[in-house]
């Protein structure tokens, strides 16, 4: 029997030439109530970018044609070049020229944080290694200005909207991208262990940009080579850990002295250059004070860590479209897989999931624009638990959405297997699931007061629901406990803190149906080992069908 319209060897047609903006209910309704009405027709025409097989096409030619290392020129020269695909510099120009390397530091509109958050969460679902050197950069903007000679001669690069992929002294560049060195093989997270020496570069150790010095040592990641300048950790002989600008190219024009000794051999993001590198009396020069380079540096890394949210919350979205798609153009059993009972149930406590994580992370972009003290609470004990728990998810939901696809979801002909490597690196990456716990309790015990303006709010916005009120003074009770005592408890805190905050937001911005249904599911005893266990209605199907427009 053929049914019309579906392909006679049932068969699902590529998921290509859709709107990745407005075929999402739930990021344009953040962006609408983040204030960023404003970008909307911008983000019209980024979704409808990010949806085209042209897009679709570079970002698998940038995987598929990874970064090469070339140490040395032909006559022996050291170089340490690291040479990309044409379609890597296709990703990094659209990721530019969408504002992801810079828009919340050069529009002073705080709603700007939303606007870059929706972009981001976009182009990490299409493409998400060209979104490391791109996030770095931006992150690194509030850092460099603590240098102000260094700032104002590098300003009008970091704000440009082009990429400009030439690999020549920074002078010459139109724009420039910055990245990151600070693990070390000895301590990985544990950064006080570094043991990278920065000296002063002579007697005259001071020029146009300030202090300058000579680094020796070695970084086990280092992100990403080809960038134009790093932000680095190095050990001054009186301060201590601080923090170095150091440039790929000396002001004199002469190649600087990072020696890459080899690019990561990574899971996934392999369209991204990863390295190991040596720094053989390297020059670059101070930013921050001396002796704070932790403070200064893990500046650049809470606003990552805010991007890691968001592109996790991407990747689920990503995900749960896919499935989406799939199960609406496969038939079994003589329906559609969608409006199959059991597979509608897992589709809909992935929108639930998917819904929840987008609110949580553009929430969180939002209050990174206002100084009043609930965002600054909110910012302080959220954004390590947001990032915690969206890329806990991220990898569960996009196993899951392979799962939905069969073996057609295990090959690499499709867009499965990317996406679920994908998804454990920004769980990794500016620290594990452990270190963001401890930093949430960390939080708490610097700033009880946040923890109070937080719980306040979330007694507020989940009034009338007594479950939701329990959680809250499970949750005050638990911060009473000596430190000693909850941090064994900082995985099952930070949990719980995150999914009483998704209650909050749901209740506030989703609608009825689905406020309703997460509340009742994800407060059930049964939830949370295995994805589509309980969607919490009774009605699934009007849950995945308000997914997609």
């Amino acid at each position: 029997m053929t049914i019309p319209g579906i392909h006679p060897d049932n068969q699902v047609p590529e998921l290509k030439d859709y709107n990745v903006y407005t075929s999402d209910p739930a990021l344009r309704g953040a962006v609408g109530r983040g204030g960023a009405a404003w970008r909307d027709d911008e983000l019209v025409r980024q979704g409808a970018e990010y949806g085209a097989e042209a897009t679709l096409r570079a970002a698998e030619d940038a995987n598929r044609h990874e970064p090469e290392l070339h140490t040395h020129s032909r006559t022996g020269t050291r170089i340490d070049s690291v040479q990309f695909h044409p379609a890597w510099h296709t990703m990094m120009s659209i990721a530019r020229r969408n504002g992801i390397a810079n828009l919340p530091f050069f529009d002073e509109r705080p709603s700007a944080w939303v606007g870059y958050g929706a972009s981001l969460y976009m182009h990490s679902q299409i493409e998400s290694g060209s979104t490391c050197p791109t996030t770095m950069t931006k992150a690194c903007i509030p850092v460099m200005r603590r240098n102000a000679a260094l700032y104002a001669d590098l300003r009008d690069k970091l704000a440009a909207h082009v990429h400009d992929p030439r690999d020549i002294p920074l002078e010459g560049k139109t724009s420039m991208t910055v990245g990151m060195g600070m693990t070390e093989k000895q301590g990985g997270s544990d950064v006080r262990t570094n043991t990278t020496r920065a000296v002063p570069a002579g007697s005259m150790a001071s020029g146009p940009w300030g202090e300058e010095f000579l680094i020796t040592g070695h970084k086990w990641f280092f992100s990403a080579p080809m960038c134009d300048g790093h932000l680095v950790l190095a050990k001054t002989d009186e301060h201590g850990s601080s923090c170095f600008f150091v440039p790929r190219w000396r002001p004199d024009g002469s190649k600087n002295a990072i020696h890459i000794q080899r690019l990561k051999d990574k899971v996934g993001n392999r369209s991204n250059s990863s390295s190991e590198v040596e720094f053989k009396e390297a020059w670059g020069v101070l930013v921050g004070d001396e002796g704070r380079g932790i403070p200064t540096i893990i500046e650049m890394a809470t606003v990552t860590r805010l991007d890691c949210a968001l592109a996790s919350a991407g990747f689920m979205r990503q995900g749960f479209a896919q499935a989406l798609h799939y199960t609406r153009n496969r038939f079994a059993f003589g329906k559609a897989l969608v409006d199959q009972p059991v597979m509608t149930e897992l589709l809909a406590d992935m929108a639930l999931e998917t819904e929840s994580a987008t609110l949580l992370a553009m929430e969180l972009a939002s209050r990174f624009g206002s100084p009043a003290p609930l965002d600054t609470a909110w910012r302080r004990l959220l954004t390590p638990a947001a990032k915690f728990w969206n890329c806990k998810r991220a990898v569960a939901l996009t196993g899951e959405a392979m799962e939905v696809f069969g073996g057609n979801g295990y090959v690499e002909d499709g867009p499965m297997g990317r996406l679920f490597r994908e998804a454990p690196v920004n769980s990794i990456w500016e620290g594990s699931g452990n270190v963001m716990c401890l930093d949430v309790l960390r939080a708490v015990s610097r700033n009880p007061d946040d923890a109070h303006l937080v719980l306040d709010h979330l007694q507020e916005v989940t009034a009338g629901e007594a479950r939701l009120q329990a959680e809250v003074q499970a949750l005050r009770q638990m911060v009473q406990l000596a430190p000693q005592d909850l941090e064994r408890q900082a995985r099952r805190f930070t949990q719980r803190l995150v999914r009483a905050a998704q209650a909050g937001l749901m209740l506030q911005h989703a609608s009825p149906l689905a406020a309703a249904a997460f509340v009742s599911s994800r407060f059930d005893p049964d939830w949370g080992p295995v994805t589509g266990i309980s969607a919490g209605t009774s009605d699934p199907g009007a849950l995945v069908r308000a997914a997609w427009h």
